[in-house]
């Protein structure tokens, strides 16, 4: 996946051939989920932090989570092989119902996906419309995966040297540039071995469903409520596999392809593609509205205007912060959430009429944000690059992308960058998650919603998760590509989410609901804009 955190919730497609891979210098460990070891180390874990629990109260300042918002830690082993070894406390956000003892249901633990995104500020949205009877029925617990902010934060690299800008994004590499992106990769992966060292290996997609249950155990409940976004449908599937008697009700929002030649530089391929036809949306929106923003009458003019500003800006970035690099990752955020559209496309108009303002407030990186950024590309790497094999020929990444890039120049060559660590990983042995096929007789209904024109996780990932969970129902926003879509401004699909969730029912077969309407052009200010529930787009290491 591009984003390191998407957080679309709240608020990779397709080559000619399927590429057979082989892992950077060894074989898969037998292909399975973890052997006895791994499943007596959850086991045992789960026991001790079901007698412990997890002592809620006051939030640290560096959550900025107010009362009544309580915080804790839950403590797991770093390898499920070894419990009795090296722990990492997770922290933990917790908002208590809001309704009656006889209306409580539990805990309801969101992920917003990533890999490498917090969920620690879930229990803000209980105060949230759209969320209210949700919030009234189940404490929403948040929590930080291994590695992510206080939960054992994972570093491969300076903040300071990542969060350099401006930056540079080039649609057409040149041999010389590519020869300077591998060995920038290189030197990622290096980074990210020196600092975390044998423990590297951990950071899996296995080892997050494994803390997912020992939380599930802290917090007292007997079996799991689970509301996972984006790449957190992917581990939240996982979860469903290892312990499917541990399921209580689960929703997967905007879900990624669970098939196992996707994960994960298939995924991404595919991923590239499907942004250019989000791109292309966004295009064509800012067209039919060229009395607004004169940015163009046709898609096509449109797409000359961003390339002005890309060449202006290769020639004086804006404000000395806002390159190409910045300006590609601020109109990115195009394809995750609608509500980016005119923003964006505002932005882009001021600064071709000579106004740079509203493009830096967009597109500056933040250096407040350095190290939370840092590590959550950290985090992202090393989940991606351990849970399966990827090219190690640069050949093969050349070849391919090359092509596709003919077909999706906006995104595929950024994604390259974003992911080519992976290529060079210090890991030789990987412990594949589970082939996902869930018929088991012990897994209730799950209920999975799309949109299908999401970019992030194309649909095909939705009907193929739909495929393998034999008894979950697909409820698909029709002709949109909003990335998470409950707690959205679609009603239809919020009924479906709502009702599931409180009373376990599934709709009898997959359902549709007509998609939101496009935004409507409105000035939105800067301080709006940051109001956003958008995906944190890492920067390229």
């Amino acid at each position: 996946m591009r984003a390191a955190a998407l957080y679309g919730v709240l608020g990779s497609l397709a080559v000619t051939a399927t590429l057979a891979v082989a892992p950077a210098g060894g074989s898969p460990s037998a292909g399975s989920p973890g052997g006895d070891a791994e499943k007596r180390g959850v086991a045992l874990a789960a026991r001790r932090a079901a007698a412990k629990g997890i002592a809620f109260g006051r939030c640290p300042a560096a959550e900025k989570l107010p009362a009544p918002v309580q915080c804790g830690t839950v403590s797991v082993p770093v390898d499920y092989a070894r419990p009795y070894g090296r722990q990492i406390s997770l922290t933990v956000s917790r908002a208590r119902a809001g309704g009656s003892r006889l209306r409580h249901q539990g805990a309801l633990v969101y992920n917003p996906g990533g890999p490498g995104g917090s969920g620690m500020s879930f229990p803000l949205y209980a105060g949230e419309p759209e969320y209210r009877r949700l919030a009234a029925a189940y404490d929403f617990v948040g929590y930080a995966p291994r590695g992510v902010g206080r939960s054992g934060a994972l570093s491969c690299q300076d903040p300071a040297e990542y969060a350099k800008a401006p930056s540079t994004s080039v649609t057409h590499p040149s041999a010389e540039y590519k020869r300077n992106r591998i060995q920038r990769a290189r030197a990622y992966a290096a980074g990210c071995a020196r600092a975390a060292g044998r423990d590297l290996r951990h950071y899996t997609s296995l080892n997050n469903a494994r803390d997912l249950d020992v939380l599930r155990a802290a917090l007292g409940e007997r079996r799991l409520n689970f509301l996972g976004a984006s790449y957190g449908t992917y581990f939240g599937a996982v979860y469903a596999a290892l312990f499917p008697g541990h399921v209580r009700r689960m929703v997967l929002d905007s879900v990624v392809n669970p098939e196992p030649s996707q994960i994960w530089y298939q995924s991404n391929l595919d991923q590239s593609l499907a942004f250019e036809s989000r791109w292309a949306d966004w295009r064509a929106w800012v067209a039919e509205h060229d009395a607004v923003f004169h940015l163009g009458r046709t898609p096509q003019r449109v797409l000359a205007s961003y390339h002005r500003a890309r060449q202006r800006l290769d020639r004086a970035p804006a404000g000395g912060r806002v390159g190409t690099g910045e300006l590609h990752a601020a109109l990115l955020r195009v394809a995750y959430h609608d509500a980016y559209w005119d923003p964006s496309a505002r932005a882009l108009a001021a600064y071709l009429r000579g106004d740079a303002k509203p493009l830096i407030a967009l597109a500056a990186p933040d250096p407040g944000k350095a190290v939370e950024d840092e590590n959550a590309t950290a985090v992202y790497t090393a989940v991606e690059c351990n849970d399966a094999p990827w090219p190690t020929d640069w050949h093969t990444w050349d070849r391919d992308n090359t092509a596709l890039a003919r077909r999706a120049p906006f995104e595929t060559w950024d994604n390259v960058w974003m992911n080519l660590p992976c290529a060079y990983w210090p890991v030789r042995e990987r412990q594949l998650p589970p082939d996902l096929r869930v018929d088991h007789r012990s897994l209730p209904p799950l209920l999975l919603v799309a949109a299908e024109r999401d970019a992030a996780t194309p649909y095909a990932g939705a009907l193929e998760m739909r495929r393998r969970l034999a008894r979950s129902r697909l409820v698909t926003e029709r002709d949109a590509g909003t990335h998470g879509v409950s707690g959205g401004g679609n009603s239809c699909l919020n009924r479906y989410v709502d009702r599931y969730l409180l009373t376990g029912r599934v709709p009898l077969r997959d359902a549709y609901c007509a998609g939101r309407p496009a935004p409507v052009p409105a000035k939105v200010s800067t301080r709006e804009i940051r109001r956003i529930p958008h995906p944190v787009i890492t920067r390229v290491p």
